[in-house]
């Protein structure tokens, strides 16, 4: 039986910054159902910052999705355009509690427009009122055999956060989103640190592995934390696509000696279906509770 919930502090008396990632299924059936399960899941779990993936808006038929969540929940909204297609456009969205004191894309490699498909990194700097959070969201190549693509696509953002970094000193910085591979994969291993791409290697805690304190490892199994699973049957259509996968991650900077940065906990959210069997999305969310502000 998982562990309750413990009750959280006002927002701004809490230690942490809760971020969530989760890729929205653009405008995919039931679509204001799934919105409404979202926007009553998330209102649940109270987080900070939401980095979202495949928002969407056709002009007349669908509002902005990332805006109606952001109306839904009281919290400020960066959202920009990465495709347009299918009478409409696509985008990434973050969503924040605090004032967000700056923001940017920067387009990644690979892009495929004529199959609708283009990559970037969006990111925004927000005052959390401990020091500013630098906060990612990005959605990378999404097919089996695109992993040197998506390999390129990671050294773009890495490259870029290590830029923004530099210039504005975020006390935490997090990277989150659909990066469409699995923990083991290259292209992963270089974020956290394991492996060499393009001459240089990078370091940032994948939060999902940041849970030993209380001894459980079984986070660390094969499989574990599957945010495209076989159990959702939103996916049966892309059955091409391996199932089971760990694909949703948040990414966090490397803690700094006062504790600021240190993952305090991370899980799969959003992951249960209504009484009738609507699942929020596709994908599976992922919750990460960052320290932002000195341990004691």
């Amino acid at each position: 039986m998982p562990m309750p919930e413990p009750p959280l502090l006002a927002v701004a008396e809490r230690p942490i910054l809760r971020a969530i990632s989760l890729n929205l299924w653009g405008e995919q059936p039931p679509l204001q159902r799934r919105l409404e399960l979202c926007a009553e899941g998330l209102r649940g779990l109270e987080p900070d910052v939401i980095a979202l993936q495949e928002v969407r808006q056709v002009e007349g038929s669908v509002p902005n999705t990332a805006h109606a969540l952001a109306a839904a929940l009281s919290m400020h909204c960066v959202f920009q355009k990465t495709v347009a297609w299918g009478g409409g456009d696509e985008g990434l969205a973050i969503l924040s509690r605090f004032p967000v004191i700056a923001s940017g894309h920067v387009p990644l490699p690979h892009p495929m427009p004529e199959l609708a498909d283009e990559r970037i990194f969006l990111w925004a700097l927000i005052d959390t009122g401990a020091g500013p959070a630098f906060i990612g969201s990005t959605h990378l190549t999404y097919r089996m055999t695109h992993g040197i693509q998506r390999e390129d696509q990671v050294l773009a953002i890495d490259q870029a956060a290590r830029d923004l970094i530099a210039l504005y000193k975020p006390v935490v910085t997090a990277l989150m989103g659909d990066f469409n591979a699995a923990p083991d994969t290259d292209e992963m291993r270089f974020l956290r640190g394991l492996h060499t791409l393009g001459g240089r290697r990078t370091f940032y805690q994948d939060a999902f592995l940041c849970q030993d304190a209380d001894g459980d490892l079984s986070h660390r199994q094969p499989g574990a934390g599957a945010t495209w699973a076989r159990r959702n049957p939103a996916i049966h259509k892309l059955r091409f696509l391996e199932m089971d996968r760990r694909i949703d991650y948040i990414y966090v900077g490397q803690a700094s000696r006062d504790g600021r940065g240190l993952v305090q906990r991370c899980r799969v959210v959003l992951d249960q279906p209504d009484a009738e069997g609507v699942f929020p999305s596709d994908h599976f969310a992922v919750l990460a509770d960052i320290q932002r502000i000195p341990l004691a």
